[in-house]
């Protein structure tokens, strides 16, 4: 069965299309170390909650957009496996990549799929 990696961040909205462009450019890295496929979805309906809400969980600021995204990998050792080639990968060194949103406010985390139709 397949692993999921799912993400939730706060994104500049005038940063749209840098954020476009680095996770095109991650894709095509992670591709390379096992990756099956990624979803990044820019918030269009993200309503406020009363106790808590996708925007109180990153901390979302005036002027930023919450991203929910995920990659699916074949499964958790070929995730663990990719995740340790990629950092090492000249491609990801940090002036080569501009994170165009905040990743201390991002959250994160690893899922085994219970329900897929």
């Amino acid at each position: 069965m397949s692993y999921v990696e799912g993400f939730l961040l706060p994104v500049p909205s005038d940063k749209k299309q840098a954020y476009f462009d680095h996770a095109l450019y991650c894709a095509d890295i992670f591709k390379d170390y096992g990756m099956i496929s990624m979803v990044e979805c820019w918030g269009d309906d993200v309503p406020d909650g009363e106790l808590n809400s996708m925007k109180s969980a990153v901390m979302l600021k005036e002027g930023e957009t919450v991203v929910f995204s995920w990659m699916t990998w074949p499964d958790k050792a070929a995730r663990d496996a990719g995740w340790e080639k990629i950092m090492a990968d000249p491609r990801m060194e940090p002036e080569k990549v501009e994170m165009p949103f905040d990743g201390k406010r991002m959250i994160f985390g690893g899922f085994v799929p219970i329900v897929s139709m």
